[in-house]
């Protein structure tokens, strides 16, 4: 991932053929922001603020947004001057239908009536379809481009909405693996929405019997492994990191519920961890968008030894199809297939 050059995305670039319509405008912007083209979009607008919900781009922008406002957040709750609203909204549309209708309902409180409000994405994204997710705030939806497998949607707010309330967006459901049930509390667009992972349930089912120390849940998503070690091992100290905003308030939600401790906290793989643990575990993420992308699991294995202590564990799970053993062995002079099924395997490796 890198954001240091201009090489944009197709919705950015389809946006660059469109660029009067943010000039002199108050925008508010927000969903799969991937590139660097809010530094250019800031520079067209009269004011911006961009919400980020993925840690990476808000990370490698931050600093160089110096002209707007810029968080990383999963629920945003304003400017300071509650009768200030923006007359522009964009949405970067993100690859789950539920997170483009949290992030309307979330943001439209924000715009003055007449508002513009503009969804880009990429088909296979669903941005064709996403026009019906903009009929309870506008009376007429357009498709006023579309290039590069990309269309951009364009509405103005014609309706009042809605305050809104994080709390109606939570899914919670239970989760009982091995006699130990939690309750767990998801956001939409959080990994495994609503149900457990069949990988991570192979993974909770076939912990170490000796699990204590210091822990590290890497991709946390909605907690639910960080929350089961600290309920089955209670004296364990742990740690869940995550990348995306929705995911790290999930995981928080669902330690709340289920009157648990553990440290929660926004890193991009080991950007923001100098501990080191006697266990780390994950289901890692293998997709960004769409897309399958790598990077952070390798990212994550090749830079775990520093972060193990002598004889910690490593413990990943993966679909049967990922090859991490390469990169294990590379890493680890100890590999152990732990357990596997059809579809996953569970992987060990002691830090010798």
């Amino acid at each position: 991932m890198s954001v240091t050059n201009n090489v944009y995305s197709n919705p950015s670039q389809l946006l660059q053929r469109n660029e009067a319509l943010f000039e002199g405008k108050n925008i508010l912007v927000a969903g799969n922001i991937d590139d660097n083209y809010p530094l250019h979009l800031q520079s067209l607008a009269n004011s911006s603020t961009f919400c980020f919900s993925d840690y990476r781009y808000f990370s490698a922008l931050n600093d160089r947004l110096s002209e707007s406002t810029r968080l990383f957040t999963d629920n945003y709750q304003g400017t300071e001057d509650k009768n200030k609203k923006f007359n522009l909204l964009l949405i970067f549309v993100p690859k789950a239908k539920q997170e483009v209708q949290y992030l309307l309902a979330n943001l439209t409180p924000h715009l003055e009536q007449g508002a513009a409000i503009i969804l880009v994405g990429e088909k296979k994204v669903g941005i064709k379809s996403a026009g019906s997710l903009l009929k309870p705030y506008a009376n007429n939806v357009n498709i006023i481009d579309s290039a590069r497998h990309c269309s951009l949607l364009y509405c103005e707010l014609a309706q009042q909405v809605a305050p809104f309330k994080q709390s109606d967006w939570v899914k919670n459901y239970t989760v009982t693996v091995n006699d130990t049930a939690l309750q767990i509390c998801s956001l939409p667009g959080v990994f495994s929405h609503g149900e457990l992972d069949k990988g991570t349930e192979l993974l909770l089912q076939n912990l170490p019997k000796n699990l204590k120390g210091k822990v590290l849940d890497f991709g946390c998503g909605a907690g639910v492994i960080g929350c089961y070690i600290k309920s089955c091992f209670p004296d364990s100290e742990i740690d869940m990191v995550d990348i995306n905003a929705y995911a790290l308030a999930s995981a928080k939600l669902t330690l709340t519920k289920n009157k648990l401790n553990a440290n929660v906290f926004a890193s991009n793989v080991f950007s923001n961890i100098e501990k080191v643990y006697n266990t780390l575990i994950s289901n890692p993420p293998f997709h960004s968008g769409k897309k399958t992308n790598y990077v952070a699991a390798e990212t994550f294995i090749n830079q775990s030894p520093s972060h193990l202590t002598k004889q910690g564990t490593l413990l990943i799970v993966a679909n049967k199809f990922l090859r991490y053993e390469p990169l294990l062995t590379t890493a680890y002079s100890s590999l152990n297939t732990h357990q596997q099924n059809n579809k996953f395997k569970l992987l060990m490796c002691i830090n010798k």
